[in-house]
Order: C-alpha cells, then structure tokens, then sequence
C-alpha cells in the first residue's frame, strides 16, 4: 500500500481539521485519518505475514480456526471487495482469484505475502481518488475496511505469540544514533514542502538545529541527523530523507514510516 496519507503520529485530528485554507478543511482532515490508520494495520499485517516462516503457513491454534495461509488469502480477497465500492476502479480478477479460498491458502508463502501487498496498494489507490468524505456508504465501507485490517492483524498477532514470535507492534524500535552537522548545513533544508493531498510540512532552525512541523498549527518537533540528508524522530518512529537535484539543491523530502515512503516537493 504505497503511502496515500501517510502521516506523523504527531500530527493530531485535531490539528489537521484545523488547517485553515479550503483543501485542508474538515473533510480531508478526515481522510487523513482512514489513510493513516490502513497504512498502520497494512503495514503490519504485511511484515507480520514476512516474519513468519513458510513452514508455519498451515499453523492454526485449533482446528476450526483459520490457518496463517488462510488468513492472508482472506485479507487479499476482502480488501479488493471493500476497496472497490469506495469508487469506480476495478480489480482485474484472473482464473487464480476464482479458486476455493482453501486451495490458495495452500499457496506459497511468498505469493500470499506479495498478493497481499498488491491488494493493499489497489487499496491505496482507491483512498486517494475518494476525495471529501460525504457518503454514508462510503463511510460504512471504509470503516469496514479498517476495522477487518486491525481484527485480522489482532487474529495473526495472537498466532505469532503461540508460535513463540513477537508481533510487528511489539518490536522495539530501531536504534539510531545521531551525528553533529555544522550549522552551515542546516539552512538548505528550510522551507516549506508540499504533500499531493495538500499536507504541508515546514522546516525551520530552531536553536541551532532542524525541526519539523505541519502547517500552520502542528507541534514542532527536531529532527536529528544521521547523515548529511538523513534524519530521525525521536518522539515517533519516523524518518526524513531530503531529495536534491543534479546541482545538488534540496527539491523535496520523502516521509519513511509505517514500512511505506511518501514524498513532498518543496515549495518555497
């Protein structure tokens, strides 16, 4: 699911319904959110359904319970059946997607994890060409959607604790280490940079070192360099890469969280 909406957990609800021009009103705000949280739970289930080995896909606590394969399997289908009705996009359906749910449970472990994956980006596209949320249909839908994404990762969190595995919620944080950069490196970075759905993210020098906040009213918060264009969050886990040009201009910054990417151009 390739990064439509992905935000700062720093960046509140609140925050963003309040963003003053008219394609940061209320309704995008809200958009945000339902992007966000798939991002989260996709994000999840994805690396959840990588860590555990091939050989455990049959695993199920018992046995009326789904097996590991099954879920994935189940997930794909579902998100292409939700995700459909949020527009007029189609999922081209193949031979394969007509087999009985056992069968392609059976598949291997690779495939379910990379069919999974593609769903979830169908899903991302959907989301992105929804626009203001005024249907409650739509509404329904999208709950829908996120609610089976957290239960189902519920469901295979629990698997991964029987099986002696930690979940991907569970794992600590990578540590990152932070390095000095001269204060003449800092200036380049300052400005303003635009999102696709109208976010916008402002850098600036605040005592001596770079922070980051949404406009106009978000928290500042620092970010710290791991290398000269690399930076980290401490407060959550998420990281900054700025883009440049051939002259070696900054152009823009791509947004590392959730396992997903997301680029912003500069503006001004």
């Amino acid at each position: 699911m390739r990064c439509h909406l992905l935000i700062l957990s720093l960046l509140s609800p609140a925050v963003l319904a309040a963003q003053s021009s008219a394609k940061r009103e209320a309704p995008n705000a809200v958009m945000v959110q339902f992007g966000r949280f798939a991002d989260l739970f996709g994000s999840r289930l994805v690396a959840a359904f990588d860590s555990i080995p091939a050989a455990r896909f049959e695993y199920r606590p018992t046995p009326s319970q789904q097996t590991v394969g099954y879920i994935a399997q189940h997930l794909e289908a579902a998100n292409y059946s939700l995700c459909e009705r949020l527009g007029d996009t189609k999922h081209s359906r193949t031979a394969k997607d007509s087999l009985a749910d056992t069968l392609k449970a059976r598949w291997p472990k690779d495939t379910l994890v990379a069919r999974l994956e593609t769903s979830l980006r169908f899903c991302t596209t959907a989301l992105e060409r929804l626009g203001e949320l005024t249907s409650p249909a739509r509404a329904s839908t999208l709950l829908a959607f996120e609610t089976d994404l957290a239960e189902h990762y519920s469901q295979i969190a629990v698997y991964m604790r029987l099986l002696g595995m930690v979940p991907p919620s569970a794992l600590r944080s990578k540590g990152r280490t932070a390095i000095t950069l001269p204060a003449s490196a800092l200036p380049q970075f300052v400005g303003v940079y635009d999102f696709t759905d109208g976010l916008e993210l402002e850098v600036t020098v605040l005592d001596g070192a770079l922070s980051i906040r949404s406009m106009p009213d978000g928290s500042v918060v620092r970010l710290w360099p791991e290398s000269t264009w690399d930076f980290f969050i401490n407060e959550v886990d998420a990281q900054v890469t700025f883009t440049r040009d051939s002259g070696g201009a900054v152009t823009g910054l791509v947004l590392h969280q959730y396992g997903r990417l997301r680029s912003a151009r500069k503006v001004r």
